[in-house]
This record gives C-alpha cells, structure tokens and sequence, in this order.
C-alpha cells in the first residue's frame, strides 16, 4: 500500500519529467510503477488516494449468521461434545447426519470465544512464576554441576564434580571420577555438607535436571542432610548458569 504522501510526490514528479520532455512510461518505469496505475491515481483531475481501506467488502456468502454461531457454541458446550476438539466433534457429528460448520471454523469460533483450551474437563494453564533463591550471605545457597575433563588419550574422559557457593563463588566442594553416577554425588554433598559446617543453617542445592542430580541416593542424602534440593525448569538450559 503506497501511502498518499508518496502518491502525489510520484505524480509531481512524472508530471514534471513529461513537461521536460520525457516519455511518460519511462517516468514512471524510473519509479518502478506503470503507466496503467499514474492513469488510475489521476482519473479525477487530482491524486486519487487509496480505497482499500475503507472499502465496502461483500460479506461471504458460507459466513456463520448469529443463530448458527450460537448453535455451534451450543453443541461444543453440550455435555456430550465439552470435552472433545473440534477433530471429533465434526466427524461424531457427521455420523448422526448433522452439519454445522467445517472443522477449522470450528476451531475460528472457539478461539474467538477464548474456549480452544478451556471446556469441560480441561483447565485454564497457570502461568507460575520460576522458583528463585537469593543468598544474602556464604553457605546459602550452593550450585553443582558435573563436567568433562580430558583424559590422557582421545575418547578417554573424567568426570569432574563440583560444587560451588554462588555468593562466595568459593569451590566448596569437588571430585574427579571416572563414571557419572548419583552415588558419587551423594558422597560429594555429604562430605562437603560435614567440611564446610552448615548442618544448622538452611542450605539450598541447585542443579539441572540430570539423572545423576535427581538419583535416589542423591535425593536421600540431601533430606537426610536437611538440605532443600532446587532444580533448573525443563528446557531452560541456562538455569544453572552459576555452576
């Protein structure tokens, strides 16, 4: 859509490149627009702006009147149709010989409504709020991850454990092993818990969502310890950017 601003700046211009002795198709080539559409916006004498806008459009013949949408809001909230997408409605609906709309209006209807995802059964999704700690002080709360080492010949690794104070950013804790396991860290954590002397002070344990940080012995430990165990949201990858 060219705004009404550049369609008489267009027209002056052309007409000027004319007055000077310029064809017109090569006036209005330069502006990339065609002789057919100067004639259209000059029709009346002056620059004719665009309709488009304001345009009276027909209303489609298949548009759902007021009492059609209400009996397809209707049949959606019934009992037997509240818990089912409009995938099985229509084809349900089929079955018995009954027509009211195709499937994707439907779907139109009902996110226009605000009910795609909020009938019958189904529950309006909570947006909760991530879970956040704040230390104010050392041995608050700690975070741990386990990493690679590079071990002395290629494919050879060791798995390095360790744990660390985000308020400090002291190493409170580490270990080098060679298998990645839940029982390694649960001896980490216990030993570090014992050396750094917080077993009555509240503590929290961050990690990510690894097999290692959530293995049973691993869980154990830290309710035996009376250490509060936190973990990164799925899919967050950098939930656990302090480790």
């Amino acid at each position: 859509m060219i705004l009404d601003s550049a369609r008489i700046q267009a027209v002056e211009l052309i007409s000027e490149a004319v007055f000077s002795g310029a064809a017109r198709f090569k006036a209005c080539a330069e502006l990339e627009i065609s002789v057919r559409t100067y004639q259209r916006w000059i029709v009346e004498g002056g620059v004719k702006s665009d309709g488009r806008p304001s345009a009276n459009r027909p209303t489609p013949k298949n548009k759902l009147s007021s009492e059609e949408r209400d009996h397809l809001l209707a049949t959606v909230n019934s009992d037997e149709f509240k818990s089912l997408p409009p995938s099985q409605i229509v084809p349900a609906l089929a079955d018995k010989g009954v027509y009211i709309a195709s499937e994707s209006t439907y779907y139109r209807v009902l996110h226009e409504e605000k009910l795609q995802n909020a009938r019958g059964r189904s529950q309006i999704k909570e947006r909760k709020t991530p879970t956040t700690h704040c230390a104010t002080g050392p041995n608050q709360v700690w975070c741990w991850d386990i990493t690679w080492l590079p071990g002395p010949a290629k494919e050879l690794h060791f798995y390095l454990y360790l744990i660390l104070d985000i308020f400090s950013r002291k190493i409170v804790g580490w270990e080098i092993h060679d298998e990645e396991s839940a029982e390694n860290a649960s001896r980490l954590i216990n030993k570090t818990h014992l050396k750094e002397g917080v077993r009555d002070s509240p503590l929290v344990l961050h990690s990510d969502n690894g097999s290692p940080m959530k293995g049973s012995s691993m869980l154990e430990t830290l309710h035996s310890l009376g250490v509060v165990s936190s973990f990164s949201r799925p899919r967050v990858s950098n939930d656990n950017a302090y480790a």
